[in-house]
């Protein structure tokens, strides 16, 4: 009997070419490599987004997944100089989101105690960033499962990573904004590059979601309930972000009914959007649109419906209008001076506050 070999060959020559690309020294059978190790992690979403699909009907929890972007991936690659390829994590990734704190952690208990081979390869607590929110505010839950079954057609995927993101409404919200500003500006707040200011006002902004809407204290909890609006409005008064967030207008792309979505956002801020109801189909033209539009950020997504791509995916539609509403409300609401609760100690409520 054969043994089915790694995607792109093995895990060492899968890195090898991940080492020449971020020495900008890749060959085209560097990116084939590549381009094979990608495109198996198909088998690992479908398998994936079908049990969360099973496991969350009947319930409002949106379930969503994509591919990792090419360009996302090489930055990566180059941000990250000890970073190995073929142990990317999240190269393969699900989204769940929830309407409370409380949705989200029974689903996630249940689901670790779910009865397939698929090993979870972190401490539970490892990435609890609501627990422990980051710096830069983003607040979330992420798990990585390794793959592994037993079928023949899926042993050749073994050993394959996907990252499973747990988020409420609220924290969505927040995650969105910070995508469409590295979109309309020239600072990533996500990646701590550019005016170091957007990065601040965003943390600022989880902070104010967190106390005002989930009752919990974000990454700064030290600071009082009235200083954290004063804080934001007198940054967003140097940078006009929530005037320039208002200002933009959702993207008008409509979302077929076909379930595989590939968005194209251009240099110019324009949005496209291509659907096929074939997976295969879809990864080969993604593959295709890399290479035609070097520039440009793409992505291939699948979700239930095209509500829930516009749901999940908000930031390619630039559609910030549900982080304005509840900051204002949160702004208001701590003006008046609610205390906020120790995120050590979270006392969750219900959808958004």
């Amino acid at each position: 009997m054969t043994t089915n070999s790694f995607p792109g060959g093995s895990k060492s020559r899968v890195s090898r070419a991940g080492v020449n690309v971020r020495e900008n020294v890749a060959t085209p059978d560097d990116l084939a490599v590549i381009e094979g190790w990608r495109a198996a992690h198909r088998g690992v979403l479908n398998t994936f987004q079908a049990v969360l699909r099973t496991r969350t009907r009947g319930t409002n929890v949106t379930v969503a997944q994509r591919h990792k972007r090419k360009r996302t991936i090489f930055d990566k690659l180059q941000r990250l100089p000890g970073m190995q390829l073929a142990r990317m994590d999240d190269v393969a990734g699900c989204r769940l989101i929830f309407d409370s704190i409380k949705d989200l952690e029974k689903f996630r208990t249940s689901f670790h105690k779910a009865r397939f081979n698929h090993k979870l390869r972190n401490d539970p607590g490892k990435y609890d960033y609501i627990k422990s929110p980051k710096d830069t505010g983003y607040r979330g839950i992420h798990d990585v499962y390794e793959y592994d079954v037993n079928s023949e057609s899926g042993k050749a995927l073994t050993g394959l990573y996907i990252e499973i993101q747990y988020r409420t409404l609220i924290q969505h919200a927040w995650a969105t904004a910070v995508e469409v500003i590295g979109f309309i500006t020239e600072s990533q707040p996500k990646f701590k590059k550019g005016d170091a200011r957007y990065e601040r006002a965003m943390a600022f902004a989880s902070e104010l979601l967190a106390r005002a809407h989930e009752r919990m204290c974000g990454p700064f909890p030290n600071m009082t309930d009235r200083q954290v609006p004063e804080d934001f409005l007198a940054l967003d008064k140097e940078l006009s972000l929530m005037q320039t967030l208002r200002g933009l207008n959702q993207a008008k792309s409509e979302i077929s009914v076909k379930r595989n979505t590939i968005l194209i956002f251009s240099e110019a801020g324009d949005l496209e959007t291509r659907s096929f109801r074939d997976a295969t189909d879809a990864l080969r033209a993604l593959f295709e649109l890399e290479k035609q539009q070097p520039q440009s950020d793409i992505v291939l997504v699948r979700a239930g419906s095209s509500d829930e791509v516009r749901l999940a995916f908000r930031n390619y539609f630039s559609d910030a209008r549900e982080f304005i509403r509840l900051v204002d409300s949160a702004c208001a609401k701590l003006s008046g001076h609610t205390p906020a609760k120790k995120a050590s100690a979270p006392q969750p409520r219900g959808k958004g506050g």
